[in-house]
C-alpha cells in the first residue's frame, strides 16, 4: 500500500469516527431533549393553581353584609359609604398627615365605646371595609376583646385561632394567625381563645413588639383594633397605650354623658382622640333612616 492509499485509507477512518460521534451526540441530545419535555410536563402537572397561589383564609359574604347595612364593596353609592368616607378621612389624616409626627403609632387605631352594646365592633368592621377600598391602603383588623370577641362572628365566621394563640406562644409568628380575606387590602386577625391571663398577656413585651411590626412593617397599613369597653375592662386601658388614635363609640340617646366623660379619661391624653355617634336618627330623602356622626376631640 503506498503512501496516497494509506493517507486516504487514515482520512476515511477519521471521517467514519466522527460520523459515529456526531450520531452519538445527537442520540444525546434528543434524549435530553425527551428529559427535559418529561421534566416540564411533570412541573406542569404539579404547578399551583392561581387559588393555591392566592389562599384565602376568610371568605366574606359581602351581599349578606350589604343587607345588614355595612359598607358596601360594590359600586353602588349608599349613605352609610358616605358617612364612612367622612369618617376614615379624618382618621387617615391623623394617620399620614402632619399630626403622625407627634402621635406614637399614628397608624394604629383602637375602637370602642364606653359599655358593651353601643357598636363599637359594627364600627370598627366598617371603618376597615370603608379603608380597605382605597387605592393605596391596607388595612389590619385585628379582633383584641379577647373577653367577648365579635368580629369573625359579625362577619359570619367561624372562631379561629388569633391572637391568644400568638401570645401565649403556641403560634411562633404573628402571621400565622393573620388571615387573608377575599377583599385583596383586607388582613384579618381573630382574637383566638379566652385566657384567664388576657391582662398580662396584652401588657406583655411580645404585644408590645407585634404592635410595633403592625406599625411599622408596612408605610401604607392602617390598624383597627376592636378593643373591650371603657369602663371596667383593665384590658382596654392597656390597648390604649399602643395605639395613636382611639376611635370612642356613642350610641344617641342611650350612652350617658358621665359614661363618655370617665371613658376618655381612661385613654392616653397624647392620642387623637374622635367620636362616633352610632344610630343617630334623622331622615333621609324617604324620611327614615339612620346615621352615623364623627366628631373629633383632638
Amino acid at each position: 500500500m503506498n503512501s496516497i492509499e494509506k493517507a486516504l485509507q487514515k482520512q476515511n477512518e477519521k471521517a467514519s469516527e466522527q460520523s459515529q460521534k456526531e450520531v452519538a451526540s445527537s442520540a444525546d441530545d434528543a434524549t435530553s431533549s425527551i428529559e427535559k419535555a418529561l421534566n416540564t410536563q411533570a412541573a406542569a402537572s404539579v404547578k399551583p393553581t392561581k387559588a393555591q397561589v392566592s389562599k384565602v383564609d376568610i371568605e366574606i359574604d359581602f351581599e349578606t353584609l350589604d343587607k345588614k347595612g355595612f359598607v358596601s364593596t360594590n359600586s353602588q353609592r349608599s349613605i352609610i359609604n358616605e358617612e364612612y368616607r367622612a369618617i376614615k378621612r379624618k382618621l387617615l389624616d391623623n394617620a399620614f398627615g402632619p399630626l403622625s409626627k407627634s402621635l406614637n403609632n399614628s397608624n394604629i387605631i383602637m375602637v370602642s365605646s364606653s359599655r358593651p352594646g353601643e357598636g363599637k365592633t359594627f364600627t370598627a368592621v366598617n371603618l376597615a371595609l370603608s379603608i380597605a377600598l382605597e387605592q393605596d391602603k391596607t388595612v389590619l383588623l385585628v379582633d383584641a376583646d379577647v373577653l367577648k370577641p365579635n368580629v369573625m362572628r359579625t362577619l359570619e365566621q367561624k372562631n379561629t385561632v388569633g391572637l391568644m394563640e400568638f401570645l401565649l406562644g403556641e403560634k411562633d409568628n404573628i402571621s400565622e394567625v393573620m388571615c387573608t380575606t377575599n377583599l385583596e387590602n383586607l388582613r384579618i386577625i381573630p382574637a383566638g381563645k379566652s385566657h384567664h391571663l388576657s391582662t398580662e398577656l396584652l401588657a406583655s413585651e411580645k404585644m408590645q413588639e407585634a404592635v410595633q411590626e403592625f406599625a411599622n412593617r408596612y408605610p401604607d397599613r392602617v390598624v383597627i383594633v376592636d378593643t373591650p369597653p371603657l369602663l371596667g375592662i383593665n384590658e382596654t386601658a392597656i390597648l390604649a397605650n399602643l395605639a395613636g388614635q382611639a376611635l370612642v363609640v356613642v350610641e344617641e340617646t342611650k350612652t350617658k354623658l358621665a359614661d363618655v366623660s370617665n371613658a376618655v379619661k381612661q385613654l392616653n391624653p397624647d392620642m387623637a382622640i374622635g367620636f362616633v355617634v352610632n344610630k343617630a336618627e334623622k331622615a333621609n330623602s324617604d324620611g327614615s333612616g339612620y346615621g352615623y356622626y364623627y366628631a373629633g376631640a383632638n
